[in-house]
């Protein structure tokens, strides 16, 4: 039984919920429950979009504080990557990925929701990177994923201050897509997942691809990446099904396959 995080399905849409607010970075029982929860909605095909949510008041929120105290740095270090090995396993969920986020998202919570595709909040959100305040860093994504998307200066900002950033703040500067009422936060995200489920699920997972792996590369890398992943498309039932909707005028009905 998961004790921080676990896959709920329901339909062609599962939520990864955290179940505990304090998704506990000294834990070591949490990398193999990012990973294995991961893998239980990457792998199974019924499953088209995932949402990654913690509940109204907290999608999660940072480590165990005292826990943290006086480790020695070789248990630091190895804990550390295998921590990052299970944010990574979530970054890499092979479909849609929206992050819902209400309330706080912090430190490590908002490493988790840097993983997703597409960040919806709450209005009433609060999101940060905490750890300069414990002579730290982030440890698990937050310097890089973050710069990825607001840029250096604003993830260098957020992260030398230690600060909170409210919904409106995170959307202005790019951290968040979209910000909703309170109680909408898991509605929308449904809404959206279930639009992302609708769709040709082997183009999402190759879009996914190109972006990502095209992203921060040069262009000439990218166009590769971008070539290879369009070229392998049309081998696909969607791809043909898509085409003889188009040229009969009719709707897509896509199989995922």
């Amino acid at each position: 039984m998961a004790v921080f995080l676990r896959a709920e399905k329901d339909g062609p849409v599962a939520t990864v919920k955290v179940v505990r607010p304090k998704v506990s970075g000294v834990d070591p029982a949490v990398p193999g429950e990012m990973i294995a929860a991961a893998e239980q909605v990457g792998g199974d095909a019924e499953i088209r979009a995932v949402i990654l949510y913690g509940s109204k008041r907290v999608f999660a929120s940072g480590a165990d504080i005292r826990g943290m105290a006086d480790r020695p740095l070789a248990e630091v270090a190895a804990h550390t990557k295998r921590l990052q090995a299970g944010f990574s396993a979530i970054a890499a969920i092979p479909k849609p990925v929206v992050a819902a986020i209400g309330g706080y998202a912090l430190g490590g919570g908002l490493e988790l929701a840097l993983c997703a595709d597409y960040r919806l909040a709450g209005r009433g959100a609060l999101l940060g990177l905490p750890e300069i305040a414990l002579g730290l860093i982030p440890g698990t994504g937050g310097t890089q994923r973050l710069p990825r998307l607001v840029g250096p200066g604003q993830a260098k900002k957020l992260i030398f201050s230690g600060g909170r950033l409210s919904a409106e703040e995170a959307l202005r500067i790019g951290l968040v897509d979209e910000v909703v009422a309170d109680e909408e936060v898991y509605a929308t995200a449904r809404r959206l997942a279930e639009e992302f489920a609708a769709g040709p699920t082997a183009a999402l997972a190759a879009a996914k691809r190109a972006v990502d792996g095209g992203f921060g590369a040069p262009l000439e890398t990218g166009m590769e990446i971008e070539r290879e992943e369009f070229t392998s498309l049309f081998g696909t039932e969607d791809h043909r099904i898509g085409i003889g909707a188009f040229l009969g005028g009719t709707e897509a009905a896509f199989t995922g396959r």
